[in-house]
């Protein structure tokens, strides 16, 4: 714990002393609401309203670290769904995996999500509502507000699984006062043609109706036609305000994704060592990788034992909900109701692994949360509530290696979620305030599993059905100083839970709840009449049984080994750092921004389970030793790797994000604004083995961008460049089993284009 102090304190000094020095020290001090008022009247950087807290705050005055991307930024930086929000946020990873699913990390805490079995640490919401399956997380990004990523755990007052943190996406509310309507239209290279348009009708007697609507269709950014974008996508909000007290806004939404889905790339390594380059971009599918995984295996893969990558993969996948937010002021307290249901269906034939999966899923959630929020009105302020939620799932998997190697299940689980939480906030002073809160979750499984895992058509079938309950107490507790009118000083300690559950397998399936707390000094700050930005944070994490994915043997019968899809706890972990977040504005007219992250993140101990078909050591730079109480038919061992002392998957010790505007007053309407930003990322591994096919090296990409805009008549047109240096980035890793040769996913190309953008 002496530890841990040090370097918090350590960490922290330079911050203190930096706000100490503050000549807002001098000022009068002002509570958060009198801040969040004044803010209009002051000059200089603008103010931004978030919602992180369950109650509406200046970002300023909010003791949590949240990085706030709104509607513009997310335009200019070309971010059209959730795989492209890392350009923007240093310390979230977004990690693509099989077909459809995406897996997050935020400062290093995360998770590969490769089935139905798997889910996120990092709670993903839109509109307030908490979105559960990993490949419902596309489609959502048109007509927003803004989207809010909230880092570290974030078990007080979000739903489940939000031991690393939080993404909010909150779209656009509809305005009763004005009739309006916006419309976009983007091109660009490998075809790509985006439309997006949005229409606000007040319907008069306090309601209005908002209705939003995107269409997307680009080529595949590989050789073979994979990695390409077709979807539309469509939401209505209905808001209805029948007198000051009471508030209600109903949304439906639909999302229909479909093309020829993600790829992968075969990497160079000793295996194989004549697969093209990653550089060229040549797909899986493609003859030329064909060719070269065939030179590295024919034994294999001429008589079909281990088949290589088609070009027949698809996606048709439709996701649809539906949610109320319903609002009533009690007077001195409001009451905020969500009832919400959403049903996802994913649907796709993908070899982005380097083998065929072939995945159909049914899952319906429902949850309702309930809020009673105070007011600011006395010095003790409250956010009380209850939380449920219920997900069945059906799914059909396939994954085929070959003649040699195809698995298959169906799976049957049902997960229900019960909370209650409050968060209390108590001012001491005018600019001291205690803060405390707790969370109490029940979460409960159910399991229903038939697998058959067969080699040359012939294997056991075996069913497995489980159930296993989970409860544990969170908490959180810490202060808050104003050090100046606009200076904020704050510390906590808080805990997040994450359930444990099953994956595939029919014996020893099982694995248990993650553990974390988390220790945080930081400070906000407003400089130089507003105009500089100064925010930073020194956090120490204590991860205990952290949940990591990996594809390795799994027991079929009690008596035999496969391969799948496995989740193993890592003992210990422990991850430390610091985020630096500042804002310049140097003239009216230029804006400079840089975020800077250092993380130190380490397994202290973390061994899991692997096997070989022959014999030999599986491929890993962990330490391996022979595992004699796993019994394997001959040629055939087990093994146990341990790789205590790794570095964790997905974590950068560095990351910095650097970005610049001008605007150029052309005339008393025109203005032309120029605008650059660039992501430096230093080198990490995105897998457990640690190979250096694995391992994306230390990179930099930049994009730059040209708006002119009439303000008065209502349009803009942007030219664009994503990627300038054509940089190519792993997004997500995947060590193909039998052979084992890595295919990697790769974050998108250069892209440019025209974006033309209308509203009255």
């Amino acid at each position: 714990m002496a530890s841990k102090l040090h370097l918090l304190l350590g960490a922290s000094a330079a911050t203190v002393l930096a706000t100490l020095a503050s000549p807002a020290l001098a000022q009068s001090s002002a509570t958060p609401a009198e801040d969040a008022a004044s803010a209009t009247e002051d000059e200089g950087l603008a103010e931004i309203v978030v919602t992180a807290q369950r109650r509406s705050e200046n970002l300023q005055r909010v003791p949590l670290a949240i990085s706030a991307v709104n509607a513009e930024e997310l335009a200019n930086a070309g971010v059209t769904d959730v795989t492209s929000l890392t350009k923007l946020v240093p310390s979230l990873v977004v990690q693509p995996a099989t077909g459809t699913s995406v897996g997050f990390y935020l400062r290093g805490v995360g998770a590969l999500v490769g089935n139905a079995f798997t889910e996120n640490p990092v709670a993903f919401n839109v509109g307030q509502v908490y979105i559960a399956r990993p490949a419902a997380l596309l489609g959502t990004f048109y007509d927003l507000e803004r989207v809010e990523v909230l880092k570290g755990p974030q078990g007080i007052l979000y739903g489940r699984n939000a031991t690393g943190g939080a993404i909010n996406v909150i779209p656009r509310r509809p305005d009763l006062d004005a009739a309006g309507a916006d419309a976009s239209i983007e091109v660009g290279n490998y075809e790509a043609v985006r439309g997006q348009t949005a229409v606000n009708l007040p319907l008069g007697a306090g309601a209005a109706l908002r209705v939003a609507g995107q269409i997307a269709r680009r080529d595949g950014y590989l050789s073979d036609g994979y990695d390409d974008e077709k979807g539309e996508a469509l939401r209505a909000s209905l808001l209805v305000e029948p007198s000051e007290t009471v508030s209600t806004l109903l949304r439906v939404d639909y999302f229909h994704q479909g093309g020829n889905g993600p790829g992968g790339v075969l990497v160079p390594s000793p295996l194989v060592p004549t697969a093209p380059d990653v550089d060229r971009r040549i797909g899986g599918a493609d003859p030329l990788s064909v060719a070269a995984l065939r030179a590295a295996a024919p034994a294999l893969i001429n008589p079909g034992l281990v088949a290589p990558p088609l070009t027949d993969g698809f996606v048709d996948s439709d996701f649809w909900g539906a949610s109320a937010e319903i609002d009533v002021d009690l007077g001195g307290a409001n009451l905020t109701i969500i009832p919400a249901y959403r049903e996802s269906r994913p649907d796709y034939l993908a070899y982005n692994g380097g083998y065929l999966a072939r995945v159909r899923e049914s899952a319906d959630q429902q949850s309702l949360e309930v809020r009673l929020t105070s007011d600011n009105s006395s010095p003790l302020s409250y956010v009380l509530g209850g939380y449920y939620f219920d997900e069945d799932q059906q799914s059909f998997n396939n994954f085929i290696q070959g003649l040699l190697v195809n698995t298959l299940f169906n799976t049957h689980l049902d997960n229900e979620s019960k909370a209650l939480f409050g968060q209390l906030t108590y001012a001491v002073s005018p600019t001291l305030r205690l803060v405390g809160g707790a969370r109490h979750s029940w979460e409960r499984k159910e399991n229903d599993t038939t697998l058959t895992q067969t080699s040359f058509g012939v294997g056991p079938t075996s069913r497995t059905t489980g159930t296993a309950s989970f409860k544990k107490l969170t908490y959180k507790a810490g202060l808050e100083w104003d050090a100046g009118e606009r200076n904020l000083v704050y510390a906590n300690v808080a805990t997040g839970f994450k359930s444990g559950g099953f994956f595939i397998a029919a014996v020893d399936n099982t694995f248990r709840p993650e553990k974390i707390t988390a220790y945080t000094i930081g400070s906000k700050n407003r400089f130089v009449d507003n105009r500089l930005q100064l925010n930073v944070e020194a956090f120490y994490w204590d991860y205990n049984d952290q949940q990591v994915n990996y594809i390795g043997p799994i027991r079929t019968t009690p008596t035999t080994i496969g391969s799948g899809l496995a989740t193993a706890n890592a003992g210990k972990s422990r991850i430390y750092g610091a985020e630096a977040d500042l804002v310049f504005q140097l003239t009216p007219d230029d804006l400079f921004g840089a975020n800077l992250q250092w993380l130190n993140a380490k397994y202290t101990d973390f061994t899991y389970l692997a096997a070989s078909a022959n014999g030999s050591v599986p491929r890993t730079n962990c330490t391996a030793t022979p595992n004699a109480t796993v019994p394997l038919t001959a040629p055939a061992r087990a093994f146990t790797i341990d790789c205590s002392g790794k570095p964790q998957i997905n974590t950068p010790d560095f990351s910095l994000n650097l970005s610049y505007e001008h605007r150029f007053a052309l005339s008393s309407r025109l203005e032309l604004a120029a605008g650059a930003r660039t992501k430096i990322e230093s080198s990490r591994f995105l897998s457990p083995e640690y190979l250096p096919e694995e391992r994306q090296d230390a990179y930099m990409q930049s994009d730059v961008y040209l708006t002119l805009s009439d303000d008065d008549a209502g349009w803009s047109l942007t030219g664009f460049v994503n990627n300038l240096e054509d940089e190519t980035v792993y997004a997500g890793t995947s060590l193909r089993p039998v052979l084992p040769v890595v295919y990697n996913i790769l974050r998108a190309p250069r892209t440019y284009g025209l974006r033309a953008a209308v509203s009255f």
